[in-house]
């Protein structure tokens, strides 16, 4: 399985993986599937940690690409196509941190691990993460 994680999936992977449910830690941790973190993830993070709304440690530069690393995450880049991808999408949701994600879904063929129940809504593979 290839496996995008949702923002909030990724931080509770890296602090409090007991916050998911057991087939999406499972399916996480499973040698098996290839998990992919977005830099639209690394960017939500910055975003909130800036604004106050989100601890993380003081280097996001180093412990980001080390915690990826250390749990055999791939990173997805935002590309044109995936931007590009956004504008087809019905307005079932206003957050374009999720909007992005939901276009990265759908252009790679990634099944999203989420908590987000609007994601359904837009027709890509989930996998509940509670």
């Amino acid at each position: 399985m290839r496996l995008l994680l949702d923002t909030h999936v990724l931080l509770w992977t890296l602090g409090d993986e007991t916050r998911l449910a057991p087939a999406a830690r499972r399916a996480i941790a499973g040698r098996a599937n290839r998990v992919f973190v977005s830099s639209v993830n690394a960017w939500e993070i910055a975003i909130k940690a800036a604004l106050g709304r989100l601890k993380i440690p003081p280097d996001m530069q180093e412990w980001l690409p080390l915690e990826l690393e250390h749990y055999r995450f791939e990173e997805l880049p935002l590309t044109i196509r995936h931007c590009a991808a956004v504008h087809r999408l019905p307005p079932h949701h206003a957050d374009p941190f999720d909007r992005a994600l939901i276009a990265q879904a759908s252009t790679e063929g990634l099944t999203l691990v989420t908590s987000d129940s609007q994601m359904k809504r837009y027709g890509v593979p989930i996998l509940p993460a509670v």
